[in-house]
């Protein structure tokens, strides 16, 4: 068994540090009447502001079987946690804006209706895809992306309240979203790609599905 220290660094390299990430939200097209990011600078503030995320779990049911005296174990159902995200609040509380009119789209406060009810479709459709990527620190600007978890059919379900206090000094507000999801996949670069961004040449977004 290896216990030099060249040994454990060439394994390991830089390792993966858990404040390098990005996620991309792509919002649902319709049904959010002055709430969805149109340009590129709001979809860009939805990433920055993002505080923390998470990668998604995987999760696999099991079935016990008693068999005598013994219990056999079997492979169950495949089932998804929810995936949560803390964001800052903006002075124009923008991106907290664009999730409470995306819950309302789903459901209103007052009337008590779906505008938007229809789960997926082209021109509308409540759920949408998020993307949580994992990056890594090299030559080139903004990183280079080692995994691409995509979680499919997504929308929030929670947004958390913001606590207020007058002894809450020193601190940016901050609250929660809550997602639901059916499935995710995931992708990594091509070996190319990662050459590519270790040399600090741009690497281009190619992906390999697994």
């Amino acid at each position: 068994m290896a216990t030099r220290i060249n040994n454990f660094i060439q394994n390991i390299g830089q390792g993966v540090k858990p404040n390098m990430f990005s996620i991309d939200i792509q919002w649902p097209n319709g049904g959010l009447v002055g709430g969805v990011p149109t340009d590129s600078t709001e979809k860009d503030l939805i990433n920055v502001l993002c505080k923390s995320a998470a990668l998604p779990a995987s999760n696999l049911g099991v079935i016990e079987v008693p068999f005598r005296g013994r219990t056999v174990k079997i492979a169950g159902d495949r089932t998804f946690d929810t995936w949560t995200a803390t964001f800052f609040n903006d002075k124009d509380f923008k991106i907290r804006a664009y999730f409470e009119a995306w819950l309302e789209s789903m459901n209103t406060h007052e009337g008590n209706y779906s505008p938007n009810f229809i789960p997926t479709k082209e021109a509308d459709g409540y759920m949408a895809e998020v993307k949580v990527k994992q990056l890594e620190k090299h030559g080139a600007e903004g990183g280079q992306v080692l995994r691409e978890y995509n979680l499919r059919h997504a929308f929030p379900t929670n947004v958390s309240q913001i606590d207020l206090a007058y002894d809450s000094n020193d601190q940016i507000e901050e609250f929660s979203v809550e997602f639901q999801y059916s499935y995710w996949t995931v992708s990594a670069p091509t070996a190319s790609n990662l050459e590519a961004g270790s040399s600090g040449r741009e690497g281009t977004s190619k992906v390999v599905e697994l």
